[in-house]
């Protein structure tokens, strides 16, 4: 042990003075000039092998014509195998392939010229079985001098950090576990220590890979992983379930060990595109949730060389919903927001963005009729996305003009310019808080919801074939901005605490991506008047969000980072629903999204009551303009607000 100490140490302090890492890699002229020292070392131990038995290698009169001839065609065969295309410190059996080739090729055109020879000359230039000796002594020889290389660096690598790296285990033993563990082993700087393979089927218990062991799942997981000291679960094994991940997830974050997760790997990626790949698993990853099947050809034939306007598109979901939008290419995209900075920023980002679509960005406020009148003169949209809204629900709570302001005119002035300039669909993003609002935000949104509602009915009353008006309504968006998850990861790495309102509230969750998509689905298959409702899988409680989270950080709930109960904020609800007490749902050909059946009202009176809301949002007292909205929407009834007393009196 204190011999391999001692050369471990005189090793890493070569290896230091040397600095492999910033090696550049050789030249092909010195892989080249190296092949052929190793050549030439094995003509001249095969020709010295066969003279000490008092034999000649060579027979033909010049030594230096077969020589020089055996150096040249060596040269050629390199070229055609491209033999010194590969780097050497990440040879693989491909390389050891090519060389097989070209000395295999060399072997054949020479035993084809000895015959040759021997028929001309009656007798042969060389000794086949010499040949023969010297092609297996070549080939060795430039296989073992890219071995020797390849673990040298390896191994300079895997001392390079050693007390740095985190001890892993790869769940997997297939073909995709096996690529996961060669780029890791490969990966500059290095990360990981794989100390083995778990194996689900419990059938290779007895057999290595890689020189690994392989544990056959019969305990827990983290039972396995302690035996051998491992920190880290990395999964690659391609045929886990959803449920399976889920289960080995909350097994692994309850002892506090490390889960990491990549995707299946194509036969086409590189090493270092695969370990680039391994990451920690989000908290998005937790999501029991299968993936959402489009319908794009459905898609495609509504945006396909149209113009589509979204407002709100610097937000989270108007960004998401711009970037899945563009890929169905549409004539023109036009990103509309006021907030300059991140519409900027999405602006910068579809520059790079290869496309023949048109992208048009303009800075406006949807509260301004002209100014967005001007928009729909000028660029007469096919499809519009409205996101813009205000949705901080204590801030609106505070704030009852501007809900008013933006989410009912500003939804106002934009559907009413879509029937103005006889757009085909106008999408509305809602929300599941407009469902038996708590809060004026959800009323707020309530209210635009009716108001969308009563165009479409108008338009069937007068017979007109005109906008299509859709809503889409779903829960909270995993990552959007103001959501519970940026604010926890900001909480966990500023060391805590992390505040929730209450322990027992629980929200629908979904990710961004996922909802966007379902919103383009719902658009496209709208008539007009439906408000589409989305499967938004089980409800989450937020402490048992905010515990996985810290787990996931790598802290102990509790006594790493604290989670403190801070009570319901204004207008707050516990449970958050997605239907009304009166609504039905019908299904639609897609699983995750159905059609809730709400009571439409008429338009001239909903018009009236929203126009007088309108108005006294710009001069009358809050109290006032809350009073106005529960008339509009009679299941409004305030929670944990000032409000309150409104519903007492009504």
């Amino acid at each position: 042990m204190k011999k391999y100490s001692s050369l471990e140490k005189k090793f890493t302090k070569l290896s230091q003075r040397l600095h492999f890492d910033n090696m550049s890699y050789l030249p092909r002229w010195i892989i080249v000039i190296i092949d052929f020292v190793v050549l030439i070392g094995a003509f001249f131990m095969t020709f010295l092998l066969f003279k000490g038995t008092g034999l000649n290698y060579v027979k033909m009169d010049s030594i230096f014509l077969y020589f020089g001839s055996f150096l040249l065609l060596n040269l050629f065969f390199f070229w055609l195998f491209r033999t010194y295309s590969g780097i050497i410190r990440h040879s693989s059996y491909i390389d050891a392939v090519k060389l097989l080739f070209s000395q295999t090729s060399l072997l054949i055109v020479f035993i084809a010229f000895n015959y040759t020879h021997l028929f001309i000359y009656g007798y042969k230039a060389f000794l086949n079985t010499a040949l023969f000796i010297n092609i297996v002594i070549s080939f060795c020889g430039l296989f073992l001098y890219r071995v020797v290389v390849k673990q040298t660096f390896e191994l300079y690598f895997t001392h390079q950090s050693k007390d740095g790296l985190t001890k892993a285990i790869i769940y997997g033993a297939d073909a995709n576990a096996i690529s996961v563990a060669n780029a890791l082993k490969l990966e500059s700087p290095l990360r990981f220590k794989i100390v083995g393979f778990i194996d689900k089927n419990k059938q290779n218990g007895t057999k290595r890979i890689l020189d690994l062991p392989i544990f056959a799942q019969r305990k827990k997981i983290p039972a396995v992983m302690r035996s051998q000291g491992a920190q880290g679960l990395i999964m690659a094994d391609k045929s886990l379930s959803k449920q399976e991940q889920m289960i080995i997830v909350d097994q692994c974050l309850e002892y506090n060990l490390k889960v990491f997760t990549v995707p299946v790997i194509s036969d086409w990626e590189n090493q270092k595109e695969i370990s680039r790949k391994v990451k920690k698993i989000q908290i998005e990853d937790l999501l029991n949730r299968n993936p959402i099947v489009l319908d794009n050809k459905l898609i495609s034939s509504q945006l396909k060389d149209k113009t589509v306007l979204i407002t709100g598109a610097a937000g989270s979901i108007g960004s998401e919903i711009a970037r899945q939008a563009l890929s169905f290419s549409p004539r023109r995209l036009i990103i509309l927001d006021q907030a300059e900075t991140p519409l900027h920023h999405l602006h910068l980002e579809f520059e790079t963005i290869k496309s023949k679509s048109k992208i048009k960005t303009i800075i406006a406020d949807i509260r301004n009729r002209e100014t967005m009148t001007t928009v729909f003169d000028k660029y007469r949209p096919d499809v519009v996305f409205h996101a813009a809204a205000y949705k901080h629900v204590p801030l609106m709570e505070n704030n009852p003009p501007q809900a008013i302001q933006t989410n009912v005119e500003g939804t106002k002035n934009i559907a009413d310019l879509s029937c103005q300039f006889a757009v085909d669909k106008f999408v509305m993003i809602s929300t599941d808080k407009a469902v038996n609002p708590s809060n004026v935000m959800g009323a707020s949104k309530r209210i635009a919801e009716k108001y969308v509602q009563s165009l479409h009915l108008k338009n069937v009353h007068s017979g007109i074939l005109g906008t299509k008006f859709i809503t889409t309504r779903f829960g909270n968006v995993l990552g959007s901005n103001g959501s519970v998850v940026p604010l926890f990861t900001k909480q966990i790495a500023e060391g805590g605490p992390i505040t929730i309102t209450h322990r027992d509230i629980i929200r629908y969750f979904m990710t961004i991506p996922e909802a966007c998509q379902l919103v383009l689905e719902a658009g496209a298959m709208g008539k007009g008047g439906e408000i589409y409702i989305f499967d938004m899988g089980k409800p989450v409680k937020i402490i048992d969000l905010a515990y996985k989270m810290i787990k996931l950080a790598g802290f102990v709930p509790d006594k790493d980072i604290e989670v403190r109960e801070i009570g319901l904020r204004p207008g707050e609800k516990l449970y958050e629903e997605l239907l009304n007490d009166t609504s039905k749902t019908l299904p639609t050909h897609h699983e995750k999204i159905m059609i809730a059946e709400e009571i439409q009202e008429e338009y001239e009176k909903l018009h009236a009551s929203i126009n007088y809301l309108i108005d006294i949002s710009k001069t009358s007292s809050k109290e006032e303009i809350v009073g106005m909205m529960k008339q509009i929407i009679p299941e409004f009834k305030s929670m944990n607000s000032n409000f309150e007393l409104l519903d007492v009196k009504n």
